[in-house]
């Protein structure tokens, strides 16, 4: 049996990097936000039933997310009813990737970890955080965002604080390097409780 380990943090704050860090380290990781893109996908198993409840969402036999952001924008009940039709599918690629994962530590990736109360099937948690301009910085540089679009995103979780507060370990990611230091104490620490359990 794995240990899970639940990853998550606020936008722009190194999550998927820090991610890829810990499958440096020999852990399996599993992403939220890839297993959203893999069900919306040609023959993804949200296709279908997102095609009964929202028709105008599908182009070109995938989910368009810029028509779901348009449909939920113009309907404030379709986040709710999006929800209900993609959470349970995720929930159930996620149990997939536990079941099939053959290292000793699991990593989830999911960024409203907490938000969602996904901490309760977790072993331990971990947040990565860097400081709040350094976060608005590295978010406004990428050019895919407008400060307001940054500002309702940050609206949408928790403040890091309380992220933070709440994780069993904490990485900070102003450097490359302090990251990776921080995940292989992580690891460390993690592996060395399941070899005297």
């Amino acid at each position: 049996m794995s240990f899970l380990l639940g990853l998550t943090g606020s936008i722009g704050m190194g999550k998927s990097t820090t991610a890829k860090m810990f499958a440096e380290e020999g852990c399996a990781v599993w992403d939220a936000d890839a297993a959203v893109h893999r069900l919306y996908s040609k023959g993804g198993a949200a296709v279908g039933p997102m095609a009964e409840a929202f028709p105008d969402a599908i182009v070109e036999g995938e989910v368009s997310r810029a028509e779901l952001k348009r449909i939920i924008g113009e309907d404030a009940g379709a986040l709710r009813r999006i929800e209900a039709i993609v959470h349970p599918l995720v929930a159930e690629d996620r149990q997939r990737f536990i079941e099939g994962a053959d290292a000793d530590i699991v990593v989830l990736d999911i960024p409203l970890l907490f938000e969602g109360g996904g901490e309760r099937m977790m072993d331990a948690t971990a947040c990565v955080f860097v400081s709040e301009d350094e976060q608005r910085r590295r978010v406004l540089d990428r050019g895919t965002m407008t400060e307001a679009q940054f500002e309702h995103i940050l609206s949408q979780q928790l403040p890091i604080a309380d992220k933070v507060a709440r994780a069993d370990y904490v990485i900070e990611t102003d450097t490359l390097d302090h990251a990776r230091g921080q995940v292989q104490d992580v690891v460390v620490t993690i592996r060395k409780g399941l070899a005297d359990a």
